[in-house]
């Protein structure tokens, strides 16, 4: 019993310690930190550098004219400007509506190996000294580009992640979800960022040095975060720039979040198998504590922690006599009640939102052990995958 009691423990501490306790040691950390060492300001008066703007895109017909009006309205110099689309693969009209436009180059193949092969591709033809990712279905903030060119300037910048903002549908639970999420994600990634690097980028927008990418694995399902995380081992840093934002519409519905949800999770365990490098605090530091805390282990051992919490609670409470384990069961069961609450009453506007908390929480960590079958029967190589339908708003 003993046993089963000191994992029940270390279980607790660490789904605790993932999801609350690193936030708040982080924001203490900063805190200090800031209290110590002044903040570096940015050059300014600098000429702009000259950017490329790639966008990997696969039967992107229906946002084309979207995306192309917003890049158009975006506040940089459209002589520093490179406007690059790879569309390998794409078979509707999206390369003949890009072809309108005088000011896009568009780089094609009729075979589709997937957007981590196509970027590799497209990165070999490309030559400005800062290339800014972004993806077609998007919207960028007029300011994005001057604040991310700002952003390098600073010399031991390698990368600059912008804030991923999800347009929430108050009758969808899967966006108001996904919204919710990526608030407190994004203080966590501006926090990280303060404290030394942020840990990865999302692939709606950010940007690397062209000398510091690195081809990845045709078959990498997070491409954003591995082309990102490789600066790191070079060096540089990634920036978090809060200024710089790309907004995108939520899932469709939960049959599409929870799509997304399994390549992210199978995502993140082969990322972590292919980053391990990052792991040598000898040799990373401060970083590696960040990577641990931040990615490893809420993709790795938390889920499994949480799956256990219940079982070891039950033995627990019904054979030893301390009511800790009767209230932290009573507790546990609460917490699952007001997910499943939250998930049948939400989309009838019964429910606060509050309650979609704890149900996208679980349903957030439940997928990784999908995303573990889904990676075990995925073909080595194999780079494709199928596109999240999102919200028509």
């Amino acid at each position: 019993m003993k046993t089963i009691e000191i994992f029940f423990w270390i279980f607790l501490s660490i789904v605790v310690y993932t999801h609350i306790g690193y936030g708040l040691l982080l924001f203490l950390a900063v805190k200090c930190k800031e209290l110590f060492i002044k903040k570096k300001e940015i050059p300014t008066g600098k000429p702009l550098p000259h950017l490329t703007l790639l966008i990997a895109a696969y039967n992107e017909e229906d946002v084309i004219k979207m995306k192309m009006e917003n890049i158009h309205s975006l506040s940089y110099p459209e002589n520093f400007l490179e406007i690059v689309w790879v569309t390998d693969g794409s078979n509707d009209n999206t390369n003949e509506l890009l072809s309108s436009y005088k000011d896009v180059k568009v780089l094609h193949q009729p075979e589709r190996l997937g957007k981590t092969a196509a970027i590799n591709r497209a990165m070999k033809l490309i030559n400005n000294p800062i290339i800014v990712f972004t993806d077609a279905n998007t919207q960028m903030n007029s300011e994005a580009l001057l604040e991310i060119a700002a952003a390098f300037e600073i010399s031991s910048t390698g990368c600059v992640s912008g804030e991923k903002r999800v347009y929430s549908d108050s009758e969808s639970v899967s966006s108001e979800g996904e919204g919710l999420y990526w608030k407190y994600e994004s203080k966590l990634k501006e926090l990280d960022s303060r404290l030394y690097s942020a840990v990865g980028a999302a692939g709606e927008l950010f940007a690397i040095r062209r000398e510091l990418f690195e081809e990845v694995e045709n078959d990498t399902l997070l491409d954003d975060f591995v082309i990102s995380m490789n600066v790191l081992k070079k060096g540089y840093r990634i920036i978090y720039c809060k200024s710089a934002y790309a907004t995108e519409k939520g899932s469709l519905n939960l049959k599409e979040e929870k799509k997304r949800k399994i390549r992210i999770s199978a995502g993140g365990l082969q990322a972590v198998l292919r980053l391990g490098f990052l792991l040598n605090f000898f040799r990373y530091h401060i970083f590696t504590f960040q990577y641990l805390s931040h990615r490893v282990l809420r993709w790795t051992i938390a889920p499994f922690a949480i799956a256990a919490l219940i079982p070891l609670n039950i033995i627990l409470a019904f054979n030893l006599e301390s009511p800790i384990y009767l209230v932290l069961l009573l507790l546990q069961a609460l917490f699952y009640t007001l997910a499943l609450i939250g998930i049948s009453c939400y989309s009838t506007g019964k429910a606060g939102r509050l309650l979609i908390i704890p149900y996208y929480f679980l349903f957030m960590h439940y997928n990784v052990f999908s995303g573990i079958a889904y990676l075990i029967r995925k073909k080595r190589g194999d780079g494709s995958w199928e596109k999240t339908k999102r919200l028509d708003v």
